[in-house]
């Protein structure tokens, strides 16, 4: 594989990101919602991370961003408060959606953030900022409003934006017979810079805020990350950047199976130069685990059982 691919097609890939400074974004603003959560989160969050609470704590965010470097969109994004198996704590991502579609396949491929597209909005009414989603259009899956009335202090602002931390996604690349199935937890950051007003003030306030899941969708379940006590609804204007993310947990094995049409591929052997008289080997496949490492059986798919995969490996954004 060429080294300089970064997406497909080839000579015109969906999306282009810079492997140094990553995926850029400014003239930015989003509004945001932390809260406990009600009902079962375990069922949302994969092996490797845990609720980071008794009572667990979710965040709702909608945002626009004016322009990034995989264009202008729009997204809502749902956090569950996690703590991984090494005492870190950080925020899982179950549910994403956003009006690019560069935004969603670089989201999806690269991070293994579970983008999908949908109807979203950010408007002024009024005294207060509201952001909504549908999906399809017409089908109100939830409803964000705050009325920004008072500046948020900064030690607040730490707590919710604390520097580097820790976002974990679930990534999953599946495979046709014969292929390599890979699960992975990745691992990523973001890096936001708030906009400051004539004064110097960041801009960012807090004030009363409501979420509402106007019409629970089984397709759509965001409904799921339940609203129990609202702690904080804010709204702020910034440029951000997401740096790069890593693979920390991994499991990959050969997808078994038969379909009709489909050549059933091998992974590399040393087997012999095949002769005029000896038939022609299948096509290979590359490796995702060391060469020298002989195969496992597989183990239940989801475990992260160990099996010899690339944890660690960094992935450029």
């Amino acid at each position: 594989m060429n080294d300089e691919t970064r997406g497909m097609p080839i000579d015109a890939p969906l999306y282009d990101i810079d492997p140094v400074r990553g995926v850029e974004y400014w003239n930015c603003r989003a509004l945001t919602a932390v809260f406990t959560v009600t009902g079962e989160v375990t069922r949302l969050i994969p092996e490797g991370l845990g609720p980071a609470s008794p009572e667990p704590i979710g965040m709702v965010m909608i945002a626009e961003y004016g322009g990034s470097t995989i264009g202008r969109y729009a997204e809502l994004t749902t956090f569950v408060q996690v703590i991984a198996d090494d005492g870190r704590v950080g925020m899982y991502i179950p549910y994403i959606y956003v009006t690019g579609d560069a935004a969603m396949a670089a989201g999806r491929e690269v991070l293994g953030a579970p983008k999908k597209l949908a109807a979203i909005e950010l408007a002024d009414a009024y005294d207060v900022v509201q952001g909504t989603i549908e999906r399809p259009a017409g089908k109100r899956l939830a409803t964000l409003t705050v009325k920004p009335s008072a500046r948020l202090d900064p030690a607040v602002v730490q707590a919710v934006l604390a520097p580097g931390t820790p976002f974990f996604s679930l990534r999953h690349i599946p495979a046709p017979p014969g292929g390599m199935l890979v699960h992975e937890l990745v691992e990523w950051s973001s890096e936001i810079a708030l906009h400051r007003d004539g004064a110097g003030d960041e801009l960012i306030f807090t004030g009363p805020g409501s979420l509402t899941y106007d019409s629970p969708s089984e397709i759509d379940p965001i409904h799921r990350l339940g609203v129990g006590t609202m702690i904080a609804s804010t709204y702020m204007e910034f440029d951000m950047r997401l740096a790069g993310g890593k693979v920390v947990r991994s499991e990959s094995r050969v997808q078994t199976g038969e379909s009709i049409g489909v050549q059933s591929y091998s992974a590399p052997s040393s087997a012999p130069t095949p002769t005029s008289a000896s038939p022609a080997p299948s096509p290979t496949v590359p490796h995702l685990m060391p060469p020298s490492s002989p195969p496992a059986p597989p183990p239940a798919f989801g475990s992260f059982a160990d099996t010899g995969g690339p944890s660690g490996t960094d992935l450029q954004l």
